[in-house]
């Protein structure tokens, strides 16, 4: 009886439909073993939108001797950019006075741009902020070299590219996947709400209150993250991962047709995933 149940079992493995998503492309990974589950357009080069936060992330969090709780003054230049750009923001507030550990959850759960350029301000190297920004960027780009992915550049820190920003759902749940070796940023990726007690200007404390754009938390079950990207040119992107009975797996859909589509084609591809 038992040996029929396992080949029953392996059976219905062999014969699991492949899901039809609406991403251009998509990509699902063991993300313990690294197997390849799925992939649709997997090497395609895109644009990937504000799933580059993630590279953005990953750099900082790899700084050495890492203070999460060292301050950062905010500029006006990050507002004026947010702006400029008509970005996704974090609404940080100039002159006030935010860890670095704040600034990485209004990347990762509003998306905001503003949290971007200051993280690349902040750790980038130069005397100019034009200098450190690219020399952060730089890093970005180092970083994906060194994880020997070929078809993965940068030339922004949030995903507001100048026509060479892109990667492809292999290469993004790759970085994923090595971002989620960090406590860190685990901690902050499966958070759907923070509020944030922030120094003001004066020497007050304002709350800074952040929901996560990702609405695989809470609404599937074991979703343990990532990061949400949308764009003109990327259209709707979704980097996502999700741990069952031990086994996680993690992927990216980009180029979905709408928030609805990529929440349903990520859905789509984990439970196949989790079958597999």
């Amino acid at each position: 009886m038992l040996t029929s149940g396992v080949v029953t079992t392996s059976a219905q493995a062999a014969t699991l439909p492949t899901p039809s998503i609406a991403a251009k492309g998509g990509y699902v990974m063991n993300n313990g073993t690294g197997k390849s589950l799925y992939a649709k357009g997997a090497d395609t080069r895109r644009s990937t939108g504000s799933t580059t936060k993630i590279m953005t992330a990953k750099v900082v969090l790899a700084t050495k001797n890492l203070n999460l709780d060292s301050k950062v003054t905010v500029q006006k230049a990050y507002s004026d950019y947010i702006v400029r750009n008509g970005a996704s923001s974090a609404r940080l507030i100039v002159g006030d006075k935010v860890t670095v550990r704040q600034l990485l959850y209004g990347l990762m759960l509003p998306s905001g741009c503003d949290a971007a350029y200051a993280l690349a301000d902040k750790f980038g190297t130069g005397t100019t902020r034009a200098a450190r920004v690219k020399s952060f960027i730089g890093k970005m780009n180092k970083t994906a070299k060194d994880m020997g992915l070929r078809n993965t550049h940068f030339d922004s820190f949030d995903g507001i590219g100048n026509g060479a920003n892109y990667s492809t759902p292999r290469d993004l749940t790759k970085i994923a996947s090595s971002a989620m070796k960090s406590s860190t940023f685990r901690a902050i990726v499966k958070t759907k709400s923070t509020k944030q007690k922030v120094t003001t200007k004066s020497g007050g404390y304002r709350y800074m209150s952040w929901s996560n754009t990702n609405t695989l938390l809470g609404s599937y079950n074991g979703a343990i993250g990532v990061k949400t990207g949308s764009g003109p040119e990327a259209g709707y992107c979704l980097v996502f991962a999700a741990t069952r009975n031990g086994k996680t797996v993690i992927g990216t859909v980009l180029k979905s047709t709408s928030v609805n589509a990529r929440a349903s084609d990520a859905k789509k591809l984990m439970d196949y995933g989790f079958k597999k």
